[in-house]
């Protein structure tokens, strides 16, 4: 349990999902975690488990699909490396060349983190934002998974601490 932090729930899985609202167009949806701020709650995320949808498998095209989950809404797809993100995915087939359909490739965070760690975030706002965008499909593709964590309620420190660092890094 991090410092200045009080476990107020048992784990909870919360799932997720979001969908382009057109082929290959970046399309965000939020979750409402229901949090209070008047009594300093906070979600201490554990774990993300996110999936895609498969891209298309084009003769000679490369084909992709992204998603993530992040604590502040996002203009563009996020990177792993923003301190905002929590978990990412990226699933392509690279045919660009080729007569067939190509090879499949995935890439994502760790769905489970090492047991090493207390916790992998911690969402001090009210949401959280799911990413989708897919590259040369045909067709519109989708992400979905589940995020784990508990609520908890932080000292005054703290809380403000964590949603002005939330809010700035937006």
């Amino acid at each position: 349990m991090p410092r200045g932090l009080k476990q107020s729930s048992s784990v909870v899985s919360i799932g997720f999902s979001a969908t382009e609202t057109a082929a290959n167009t970046f399309t965000q949806s939020s979750v409402d975690l229901n949090l209070s701020p008047l009594d300093r709650e906070v979600f201490v995320v554990l774990a993300v488990n996110i999936d895609a949808d498969f891209p298309d498998a084009l003769a000679g095209t490369n084909t992709t699909v992204r998603g993530g989950l992040t604590t502040t809404s996002q203009t563009a797809m996020p990177l792993l490396s923003d301190a905002n993100c929590l978990s990412r995915l990226a699933q392509s087939i690279r045919a660009q060349g080729f007569a067939d359909s190509g090879v499949g490739f995935t890439s994502q965070a760790l769905e489970t983190p090492p047991s090493t760690l207390e916790y992998i975030g911690i969402i001090a706002t009210n949401d959280f934002f799911i990413q989708v965008q897919g590259s040369n499909n045909l067709g519109i593709k989708g992400v979905s998974g589940k995020m784990y964590g508990y609520r908890a309620v932080a000292d005054a420190t703290i809380y403000a601490a964590l949603v002005q660092s939330e809010v700035l890094s937006a």
